[in-house]
């Protein structure tokens, strides 16, 4: 695996953990549909959190959460569609972003809820 994906993995359960800690319920990771993957569905007080993890070794190039491209959140949006109109769900659903920044040895995690919108 490539060092860039091992980070990858590593910050998606860095994201995890730090949503466990905040008492979401995670639902699914890495839900795939058509061209887009979810990487993390977690529900806290009846709303849908569609949680997408950016994790870069340093802000040199910008945050992480910069690399979010409007293409990227049509698929997003085309896919958490299906995953409701699956499972027929009748939820308020909102998309975060938890952006991981490696420092040194140590990682920071912020997470912006309501980060974007569908259009």
């Amino acid at each position: 695996m490539a060092k860039h994906d091992k980070l990858g993995k590593y910050g998606e359960q860095l994201a995890v953990d730090y949503l466990l800690d905040k008492n979401y319920k995670i639902l699914e990771s890495n839900y795939r549909f058509d061209r887009a993957e979810i990487d993390i569905l977690a529900e806290k007080d009846g709303v849908l959190a569609v949680v997408e993890v950016k994790t870069r070794s340093s802000v040199a190039f910008g945050d992480p959460q910069e690399f979010v491209k409007p293409k990227q959140i049509k698929n997003l949006v085309k896919a958490v569609n299906h995953y409701i109109e699956v499972r027929q769900l009748d939820i308020e659903t909102r998309f975060d972003i938890i952006s991981i920044t490696k420092s040194g040895q140590s990682y920071s995690v912020e997470h912006i809820e309501n980060a974007f919108y569908h259009f």
